[in-house]
């Protein structure tokens, strides 16, 4: 894909992220159902923080492309390293995890993950943003360009460290509201809820080395046809 085009199609996104962000942060107090409870704002929620890594990082590819159409190539190293460790690491995992454990949910019992009285205060579509359009994004940013993977102990240690990040800031808001920030959380014992986070960490890494998977099966396979196609209009002579 061209670079002019990358670069439209990543400012479209950005665009599109911040705005669903937006939309889903400045929602009325007062439209809140009894479910929700304020501490922690929408912050506590794993889809709010997962639109806002969205919007980051597809800001960051945007400002790639642009410096290499100006040609700082320099800066643009430094912007493409960060895009494609925010993107391996983080976006499209994490895109993959919010997007599946959720509908995967909601079809089980959605009032686990998305009690039916947030229906009239979130728009169909806006659920759909946040929770469908995700994972088809993450796998388009994945055919439109190779990413450059970080080692793979790096990239987990990374993943790990932001997935206890997360789980810490959970238990905290349990432990000062007595209150869950999902109400699945509230099924488990103890010794349950440490086995599903652990289940969860394990999925939440077989998204990462999908991901891996797919970049590498796709851009080699790319690499491949293109040389074949530029193999095929040169004429061999062997003497």
């Amino acid at each position: 894909m061209e670079i002019s085009t990358l670069a439209m199609y990543h400012c479209l996104a950005f665009v599109w992220y911040f705005f669903i962000a937006y939309s889903i942060t400045n929602i009325r107090t007062e439209e809140r159902p009894s479910e929700v409870f304020f501490y922690g704002g929408q912050w506590k929620y794993l889809t709010v923080l997962n639109l806002v890594l969205q919007a980051v990082f597809y800001g960051v590819s945007f400002l790639a492309d642009v410096l290499r159409l100006i040609k700082k190539l320099r800066c643009a190293k430094c912007a493409i390293s960060s895009r494609d460790l925010l993107f391996s690491v983080l976006a499209f995992p994490v895109s993959a995890f919010v997007s599946i454990s959720f509908w995967t949910l909601y079809s089980y019992n959605r009032e686990l993950v998305y009690p039916k009285s947030l229906d009239g205060v979130i728009p169909l579509w806006l659920n759909h943003a946040m929770h469908t359009a995700i994972l088809p994004f993450a796998v388009l940013e994945i055919l439109a360009l190779p990413h450059r993977y970080p080692a793979k102990k790096k990239g987990l240690i990374l993943l790990g460290f932001v997935s206890f990040l997360y789980i810490s800031w959970v238990l905290w808001i349990y432990s000062v509201t007595g209150e869950w920030v999902y109400p699945l959380f509230a099924l488990f014992s103890p010794a349950g809820l440490a086995a599903f986070f652990a289940i969860s960490l394990a999925i939440i890494i077989s998204f990462y080395n999908f991901g891996e998977f797919l970049n590498r099966i796709t851009w080699v396979k790319i690499t491949f046809l293109r040389m074949n196609v530029f193999l095929s209009g040169k004429r061999m002579y062997f003497i």
